[in-house]
């Protein structure tokens, strides 16, 4: 068996369900290929065995399999990052893609120094965004059983197809009304009962989640910004914490995915859409922010209709809601609230270490 004592070995991990495709490289040439079964245990043996007294590094794309692993690796003295997919860089003549040639691609990035780690947050700050994460599943399931209820009701004459009425309480009594069939009448109340219970379910979490704004800190500041109510401001803060782990406004804005993608060639430089990388429940919050902000703060309305002239206002509300996060990331690092029509003058606030 090789010697790998004082040696840096890099490990590209591809992380399946039940398997991990596993590359080591170590001077430049590959040192070892497996396929382990999928316990963070057998993969540190396996480290321990085979490359004793070397320095490892390994990395995994982010995904399904949370952060587990990387926790678990860094507490047995095994150096872990965790990357964005999208940050692996793909050769445009690589048209064959197999877990073997994945593992190899990101140890061979690891070893060049050409990949970052992502923001991985707390245990207890991972706990937290679990509830607004749950309850977005919900409100999204919420949406399809609504949905698949006025499906019923139009394959049924039951619904005009230019009705686009909410789906509220209220009109669920009305359409308890209809004349149906006894098969209809039994399917639709079952399409209700799940939606009243979903409802029901909804209501519950939001408790539980002014309970949990009660112990974080971070939340007095999102909290004072024009525009985020007590829900959007647990997203953000379950989200984004204090923002302490961001070294930069660049870093934090190609998280939220609100960085423009470019298209650079020669003297000719053009921006185009947002990346759209990060979470997309992020994005969506930062907009609906950044509309009800304008109507709140002079200076935000102001920086939109600027920038609304030039590029309208999809990219104007964009900018706005690129602003607002950036200005939110000052505040926690002067320890300062927003203030009103002027977000360059603040008041000092009280806040405590970061908890989560």
């Amino acid at each position: 068996m090789r010697d790998y004592t004082h040696k840096n070995v890099y490990i590209g991990i591809d992380v399946h369900k039940k398997t991990y495709a596993v590359t080591a490289i170590c001077d430049g040439a590959i040192a070892k290929r497996d396929s382990l079964a999928a316990y963070p245990e057998q993969l540190v043996k396996y480290i321990k065995k085979y490359f004793k007294g070397a320095r490892v590094n390994t990395v995994y794309e982010a995904g399904f399999s949370g952060f587990y692993l990387h926790r678990y690796l860094i507490e047995q003295g095994v150096n872990s990052i965790v990357v964005h997919p999208a940050s692996i860089k793909v050769s445009a003549r690589d048209r064959v893609k197999t877990d073997k040639r994945d593992s190899l691609k990101m140890a061979q990035q690891l070893a060049n120094g050409e990949l970052k780690c992502i923001n991985v947050p707390s245990e207890k700050r991972e706990q937290f965004r679990i509830l607004t994460r749950t309850r977005n599943q919900i409100v999204e399931h919420k949406k399809r059983v609504g949905n698949q209820l006025k499906s019923l009701l139009f394959t049924q004459g039951l619904m005009n197809p230019y009705d686009d009425t909410k789906v509220s309480k209220i009109w669920i009594k009305k359409i308890q009304q209809f004349k149906m069939s006894e098969e209809t009448k039994y399917s639709v109340n079952l399409l209700i009962q799940l939606w009243l219970y979903l409802n029901t379910l909804l209501k519950e979490i939001l408790i539980k989640l002014y309970e949990q704004a009660k112990t974080d800190p971070a939340d007095v500041i999102y909290r004072s910004v024009p525009g985020i109510g007590a829900l959007s401001a647990r997203i953000l803060s379950n989200e984004l914490g204090d923002m302490k782990s961001f070294a930069n406004e660049k870093g934090l804005f190609s998280y939220t995915g609100l960085t423009p993608s470019e298209y650079s060639s020669g003297e000719h430089k053009h921006l185009g859409n947002i990346s759209r990388q990060g979470k997309s429940l992020l994005r969506m919050v930062l907009v609906q922010i950044a509309w009800r902000s304008i109507q709140k703060d002079q200076h935000l309305l102001e920086v939109f209709e600027r920038i609304s002239k030039k590029a309208g206002k999809k990219r104007a509300i964009v900018a706005v809601a690129r602003k607002i996060i950036g200005c939110i990331r000052s505040c926690f690092r002067t320890g300062t609230i927003w203030h009103a029509n002027a977000p360059d003058r603040k008041e000092p606030v009280t806040i405590k270490a970061e908890a989560c």
